[in-house]
């Protein structure tokens, strides 16, 4: 059984904590696209922990965690990462790395730094983890597959001397900064394959015999639906696919053997980064609903920095679980509206003067405004509630609603930040 863990919308919607949980059933918990841009958060028995390139499945030690073959890897990050679970109690986990996945250089980092400084206020909102470079890198066929690494100096030392040509053009006359340090970049090359060696492996056909097995595989995304380069609020978006069907490609399996697919959709809206945000709020509103959201603030896990928030949105929420195929939602965080006298949610947006409830193209976003509809509050702390009966009956007609909105079964919701912090319910839809 093969399930995936995927975000319906802007990113930062809990996927790390529901992926956590799900792995309590799974064999293997695998990341297929992304790499080091995005966090997740996970609070277990062994702490607080910001994820930014293993797989969420690092604290189940009868697990295998793989980076797959979609993943803008970063070597520092993943070892970095595994070194600081360790320290801090956790047993040291499973772990493989596709013998196909792309290398994040260093240069892709600097590219990205320097792109960003120089388009200033017209700026993407890059976390500056060098992911556009690298994927630009990559189908460009100028990339590096890890494989790559275990080749001799002199064949190394081409392909560097090939792409430094390239890359020293646009360092020395676009950003007026110094060339790449080839044998530096060969002596880097050297030690880091030397410390993941360990790792390598060949995923796909681990995954052919692990689906054979009957085993549970957990594709996990990063990021969500309206950061797709296809489907989402392009440009502002990423540079790889998050949808659950790009797991198959990210991981190397057959597309159906993906049977269930788990979209992760928050309580209300959050974002990082740039890009059209319909349901958006602003001032003291925007900042009591960060500082009560979340697991300590609305404060980006890779960035630190302040995530923009707004109320639910139901037409991006019915899209973005529409392009990922919800067979469940996961609905999470919502005990940190119990603050609020009343709850607005997003049921419409106004475009020119008419009402549309379909997600339009980026050109049209900006001229829409949210149509809200406004719920009473519950007024009291829901964690630890287990059953959803047992809710407040506006907490129930909250999430009731906005099940019937976007016309997919929510069937966990979220009421903590604990991996026991969860409540399972029947869904109402017929």
């Amino acid at each position: 059984m093969v399930k995936a863990v995927v975000g319906a919308n802007w990113g930062d919607e809990g996927k790390g904590k529901i992926t956590d949980m799900l792995a309590s059933d799974a064999d293997v918990v695998i990341r297929f696209q992304g790499g080091a841009n995005a966090g997740h958060t996970i609070v277990n028995e062994y702490g607080k922990f910001a994820l930014h390139t293993m797989p969420s499945g690092v604290f189940h030690q009868n697990i295998m965690n793989i980076c797959g073959n979609g993943m803008a890897f970063d070597i520092d990050k993943f070892l970095g990462e595994l070194d600081d679970i360790v320290a801090k109690g956790v047993p040291a986990p499973q772990l493989m790395i596709s013998d196909r996945v792309q290398v994040m250089m260093p240069y892709h980092v600097l590219f990205d730094s320097l792109e960003e400084a120089r388009l200033a206020g017209k700026s993407f909102g890059s976390t500056k983890s060098g992911i556009a470079p690298f994927y630009a890198d990559k189908y460009a066929k100028i990339g590096w597959q890890i494989n790559e690494f275990f080749q001799e100096d002199d064949v190394l030392m081409e392909k560097i001397n090939r792409i430094a040509d390239q890359k020293d053009v646009l360092l020395k006359n676009l950003y007026h900064t110094d060339p790449i340090d080839r044998q530096g970049l060969l002596a880097w090359i050297k030690a880091n394959r030397d410390r993941v060696k360990p790792y390598i492996g060949d995923v796909s056909l681990y995954l052919h015999q692990a689906i054979k097995e009957g085993k549970t595989i957990l594709l996990e995304g990063q990021l969500g639906t309206m950061k797709d380069p296809d489907h989402g609020i392009y440009p502002m978006v990423t540079s790889s696919s998050p949808l659950a069907a790009y797991g198959a490609i990210g991981t190397g399996i057959p597309p159906y053997e993906i049977k269930e697919i788990v979209v992760v959709s928050k309580a209300y809206s959050s974002a990082v980064g740039a890009g059209e945000f319909v349901s958006e709020i602003f001032g003291d509103e925007a900042v009591a609903l960060r500082n009560h959201g979340g697991d300590g603030g609305e404060y980006g896990a890779t960035t630190g920095r302040p995530r923009r928030v707004g109320w639910y949105d139901c037409v991006a929420s019915k899209y973005g679980c529409r392009l990922q195929g919800a067979t469940d939602v996961a609905f999470t965080v919502l005990d940190a509206l119990g603050y609020l006298d009343e709850i607005p949610v997003c049921v419409a947006y106004e475009l020119d003067g008419k009402q549309i409830t379909d997600f339009p193209v980026t050109k049209d976003l900006g001229r829409c405004k949210p149509v809200l509809k406004v719920f009473k509050g519950w007024k009291s702390d829901i964690s630890g509630i287990r059953n959803f009966e047992d809710l407040p009956k506006e907490a129930q007609d909250y999430v009731n609603f906005i099940e019937e909105q976007i016309g997919y079964p929510i069937t966990m919701v979220s009421n903590g930040p604990g991996r026991e912090d969860i409540i399972y319910r029947k869904s109402n839809l017929k």
